[in-house]
C-alpha cells in the first residue's frame, strides 16, 4: 500500500516570505496559527488550515492606501473607533471559525474591547476586500458568506480591473443585502456614522487628493476639526 503524503499547503512556485520556522501540518488552532504566522506574511486560517495568498498589486494597493488615509483622518477627527488594514486579522465566530486579513476594517469605539495584540477577536464594523485577479472567488463568494455568518454589519466589494464597488449591509436575519448609491452617486456607509464617498473616485488616475475629499465629505465640522488646537499634552 503506498504512503498517503498531506496535501501540501503552499504552491511549488509560491515565492513570496515566509516564517522562518516550519509550517504546522494538518488542521491547526488559531492559537497555532498565530504562532508560526508573522506581519510578513500573506496567509489566512479557515477550517483550521493555512491558506496561503499573493502581495497586492500597484492599484490594488494604492485603492487600499488612498481609503485607509481617508478613513484614518474621519475616524479620528470624530472620535469613531479605529481603522486597521490588512496584516491585522479578524477572526470570525462558528463551528470552525476564520482567521482573515481584510484589507481595510473598521472597529466602533463601543467594540473596541474586541481587539488583541495581533487580532480582532470578532466581527468588524465594516470589512473592505479590494478584488485581486487570484482573489475573484474568495472575495465574491467565500468571504461573503463567512463574513455575513460571521457577524460584519458592513462589507465593500471593490474590483479596480472591472471598476464595480458593491456595497452590502447585513440585515436582521444575518443575510447581506446590496446597498445602492443614491441618484447624485454617493454611497453612504451605515457603519461609519456621516461618511460618504463617490466610487468613481476610486478608479480616477490619479485618485483624488484625501485632504479635497476629507473636507468635501467631512463638511463644516471636518473645517472645525482642523482649527483646534493641539493636544496640550503633546
Amino acid at each position: 500500500m503506498s504512503e498517503v503524503k498531506p496535501k501540501p499547503l503552499v504552491p511549488a512556485d509560491y515565492l513570496y516570505h515566509l516564517p522562518d520556522k516550519p509550517m504546522p501540518q494538518g488542521s491547526i488552532s488559531y492559537e497555532e496559527f498565530l504562532e508560526w504566522v508573522d506581519e510578513d506574511t500573506h496567509a489566512e486560517w479557515v477550517d483550521g488550515e493555512i491558506h496561503m495568498t499573493s502581495p497586492a498589486s500597484y492599484k490594488h494597493q494604492n485603492i487600499k492606501g488612498f481609503l485607509e488615509s481617508v478613513f484614518r483622518e474621519f475616524v479620528e477627527a470624530f472620535d469613531l473607533g479605529e481603522v486597521l488594514s490588512a496584516g491585522f486579522q479578524m477572526k470570525l465566530p462558528g463551528k470552525s471559525g476564520s482567521g482573515r486579513e481584510p484589507d481595510i476594517i473598521f472597529i466602533s469605539k463601543p467594540r473596541l474591547n474586541l481587539l488583541r495584540k495581533t487580532f480582532l477577536d470578532g466581527p468588524a464594523d465594516l470589512a473592505i476586500e479590494v478584488v485581486s485577479p487570484e482573489s475573484i472567488e474568495r472575495d465574491r463568494i467565500t468571504k461573503l458568506m463567512e463574513y455575513a455568518a460571521g457577524g460584519v454589519l458592513e462589507y465593500w466589494l471593490l474590483d479596480p480591473n472591472l471598476q464595480e464597488a458593491i456595497f452590502y449591509i447585513l440585515d436582521p436575519q444575518g443575510q447581506y443585502q446590496l446597498k445602492p448609491l443614491d441618484s447624485a452617486g454617493k454611497y453612504y456607509s451605515q457603519a461609519i456614522a456621516g461618511f460618504w464617498l463617490k466610487p468613481e473616485w476610486l478608479w480616477r488616475e490619479p485618485l483624488p487628493a484625501v485632504k479635497d475629499v476629507l473636507k468635501l465629505v467631512g463638511g463644516a465640522a471636518y473645517q472645525n476639526y482642523l482649527t483646534q488646537p493641539p493636544a496640550s499634552d503633546l
